[in-house]
């Protein structure tokens, strides 16, 4: 990479792509950060890009990243097409959503969220005692209990029981006696009254 030319190349501006997109081998990122930080016309590349990239942030990553075993095999086909040996991502463990306590005796654990439908599925616990503010539902509302008990209004769930809540209804009271567990799948636009 010394002449403007050759810093320039495809091979090198899938490089910064790839920097961009933290999808590039470990071993390469000390060269190409130091190249971009001597490079106005690159830095300029991975900053157009970064609002992009930005918007994937709510992807869930199972959308945005293929499986190892897809990977391989465009890893393969590549290097049979281009003559190159093959390029591998570096195995990293899965990252693991974190429990958020949105309010207290509530903690939830993102699963999924899609930003175009307004919708998201998480689990959900309350700590015995806790009680849920009375919303409406802008969407359809899916709750399967897994454990502990649940009060709906004046409908009593046990651990395997559904619930699922129509768009525009109102659930005035939730509250567990026990604490609870469940998976909830809803929309992004329910109104707290």
């Amino acid at each position: 990479m010394n002449s403007k030319s050759d810093r320039h190349d495809g091979e090198h501006l899938d490089s910064v792509f790839l920097y961009a997109l933290h999808a590039l081998p470990g071993n390469e990122i000390p060269m190409v950060e130091a190249h971009i930080s001597s490079c106005t016309e690159c830095r300029e590349q991975v900053e157009a890009l970064r609002a992009t990239i930005e918007s994937f942030v709510s992807w869930p990553t199972d959308v945005l990243r293929p499986s190892m075993s897809l990977w391989g095999r465009l890893a393969k086909r590549i290097a049979d097409e281009t003559g190159k040996t093959p390029v591998y991502p570096a195995p990293q463990a899965p990252t693991k959503p974190e429990w958020e306590a949105p309010a207290p005796g509530i903690s939830c654990k993102l699963l999924a969220t899609d930003t175009k439908k307004k919708y998201v599925s998480m689990l959900v616990r309350l700590a015995p005692g806790a009680e849920y503010p009375p919303h409406r539902h802008a969407g359809v509302e899916e709750l399967y209990l897994l454990a502990g008990e649940l009060m709906i209004d004046d409908k009593k769930l046990h651990p395997g029981d559904y619930n699922r809540r129509e768009p525009d209804t109102v659930d005035h009271r939730i509250w567990t006696e026990t604490g609870c567990t469940c998976v909830l799948l809803t929309s992004t636009g329910d109104v707290v009254l």
